[in-house]
């Protein structure tokens, strides 16, 4: 499948939802319950290889996880490249596309130094990949900073700017990560409208309906459902210590 394919599902106030894999037997329950594309979860899938999160599993493990995943599933797969693993824009491009993916989403996290990537600089890493890749890939930039704010009001600002010079560098869609206030979501989204936003649904924050009225064309759970699967597991494994089966 190509990305215009995943391009076009993109679609203000009727977003395209996506309950995040984390390999390959995951992507396939997710193609049979008809959902059009797979994305995936770094988080999820660096746990799983056996790693943290945060850019700390090695970037031939996530590639290949990635690629398992594509290769079990006909539909679109975007993957979580988090800021990139310290690739050169050409070599990021092409492991997306030996992976089989055609879309990723693109942090502008600094995992070496800490903090965020200056605008300036995560402008640029997107205008490169998306001079690597052509048309044949979706970015999905995401704009993290709101991640460990106390007050979403005071870094909207700075979200709406960075969102904007991201898609004039060639983003196909901007994600203001953990943003969950209403109105400020909502703010976000006319502010760099008509671009294409995606959220995550959090506790206490927008839910799926409400997040399409608020006009995100995209909506990740991210996480959520890994954390859900592994919370049931959890509990099923401390009723067998007790001698209850769970099945």
């Amino acid at each position: 499948m190509t990305a215009a394919r995943l391009r076009e599902l993109h679609v203000a106030g009727t977003p395209l939802l996506l309950p995040n894999a984390w390999d390959a037997d995951s992507a396939r329950l997710v193609e049979a319950a008809g959902f059009p594309v797979v994305a995936t979860s770094s988080f999820a899938i660096a746990k799983t290889l056996g790693y943290d999160d945060g850019e700390a599993a090695p970037v031939k493990e996530m590639f290949a996880a990635a690629a398992r995943i594509a290769r079990a599933v006909s539909v679109p797969v975007t993957v979580d490249v988090e800021a990139g693993y310290g690739l050169e824009a050409g070599d990021l491009a092409a492991r997306l596309a030996e992976a089989g993916a055609v879309g990723c989403n693109y942090e502008d996290t600094d995992y070496v130094a800490g903090g965020l990537r200056s605008l300036e600089r995560q402008a640029e890493q997107i205008a490169k990949l998306r001079e690597a890749a052509g048309d044949a890939l979706v970015i999905n930039a995401r704009v993290d900073v709101f991640v460990g704010a106390s007050d979403e009001r005071a870094v909207l600002d700075d979200a709406i700017v960075r969102a904007k010079a991201y898609f004039e560098a060639g983003a196909d869609c901007v994600y203001p990560i953990l943003a969950k206030t209403p109105e400020v979501l909502g703010d976000f989204v006319k502010a760099v409208a008509p671009g294409a936003v995606n959220a995550m649904p959090l506790p206490g924050g927008p839910d799926l309906s409400a997040l399409a009225t608020l006009g995100v064309a995209r909506i990740s759970l991210g996480t959520g459902l890994w954390k859900s699967v592994r919370a049931d597991l959890r509990a099923k494994l401390t009723e067998l210590t007790a001698g209850k089966l769970p099945y």
